[in-house]
């Protein structure tokens, strides 16, 4: 019944409701015009994504200052001009954050800039370091174990045996190992 009498409203009755607190109007002026929104953003932006978030800063937009509408156009007409300033405003912004821009990973950039370098796959230049770093607390560690537990974990952490042959080769139970 609600969404019947909604539908025959007309947009400067949907826009009353909304100011005297009818959020439903609200809800209503969007159903009408959110595939006109998102066309027309899609169109400025050529981009489905950033015309889905065009359109959705629209309708948060309208739905902040729906209320200061003064009705000197028609809704459609100030609709349609905030969705073309949102659009202008994302391609600037897009614009001076260069999004839209590629740069070649190799080759003449064509201006004054260095060469670009792309960090090697390999290990970096302080592997050696780490490495050195790493066995020395390995080896301190080692050295607070006692004589059977650094067999124990010699060989099955750094020699990789199994519990079975550690077993054998130590004379101790496999429980113990």
């Amino acid at each position: 019944m609600l969404l019947a009498l909604a539908t025959q409203l007309s947009d400067a009755e949907l826009v009353s409701r909304f100011k005297e607190g009818d959020r439903d109007a609200f809800s209503e002026i969007v159903r009408r015009y959110q595939d006109r929104v998102y066309s027309l953003a899609f169109r400025w932006m050529r981009d489905r994504t950033l015309a889905e978030e065009v359109a959705q800063d629209v309708f948060l937009a309208l739905y902040r200052s729906l209320g200061r509408f003064r009705g000197d156009s028609q809704l459609s007409t100030w609709i349609y001009r905030v969705v073309v300033n949102h659009c202008k405003n994302r391609k600037l912004y897009r614009t001076r954050r260069k999004m839209d821009q590629h740069e070649a990973l190799e080759g003449d950039r064509g201006d004054d800039a260095p060469a670009r370098q792309i960090p090697a796959e390999g290990p970096g230049t302080d592997a050696r370091v780490h490495q050195e770093e790493a066995r020395e607390l390995l080896h301190a560690a080692l050295e607070k174990l006692d004589e059977e537990q650094r067999q124990i974990v010699i060989l099955r952490d750094i020699q990789g045996l199994s519990y079975e042959e550690i077993s054998d080769l130590l004379g101790v139970a496999r429980g113990t190992v």
